[in-house]
């Protein structure tokens, strides 16, 4: 195992924020992942006007539904190609299986499925914005 291969790959991993980053080959198989002790500045969001409502003790009020989460780190893609209609809107119905969206990790298009039927309360991401492991992307009705 080449060590200035694993520090160009840290070096890369610092400057472009990722979390996690796997690679293989024929004969080996590097994994890397970063832990925070602080939330990085580029996955705060900035207060909007619009902020989810505020419960009586000053905490943000959770929003009934399920959600889909992302199962990777990558780049959400809400439509197949630019000049395409997205896959799913607001208001609609979704059954399990259907595809939500698309999420660009490591020039590979993987396709996110719905893990259970519903329709679409809320869409949580932006078209072409990176998410990470778990987090929150679709949310369902209650």
């Amino acid at each position: 195992m080449d060590i200035e291969k694993i520090r160009t790959l840290i070096a890369l991993m610092e400057e472009s924020e990722l979390v996690n980053l796997e690679i293989s080959s024929d004969d080996e198989h590097i994994s890397l992942t970063r832990h925070y002790d602080a939330p990085a500045p580029a996955m705060m969001a900035a207060p909007t006007a619009s902020a989810a409502p505020v419960a009586a003790e000053g905490k943000p009020a959770e929003k009934a539904g399920s959600v889909e989460n992302s199962p990777m780190v990558g780049v959400f893609y809400s439509a197949p190609s630019p000049n395409d209609p997205p896959f799913v809107k607001v208001g609609q119905k979704v059954q399990a299986g259907d595809t939500l969206g698309i999420i660009e990790a490591m020039k590979i298009m993987n396709p996110l499925e719905a893990t259970q039927s519903g329709i679409v309360d809320e869409i949580l991401v932006d078209n072409s914005e990176v998410v990470q492991f778990g987090q929150p992307v679709i949310r369902y009705k209650a």
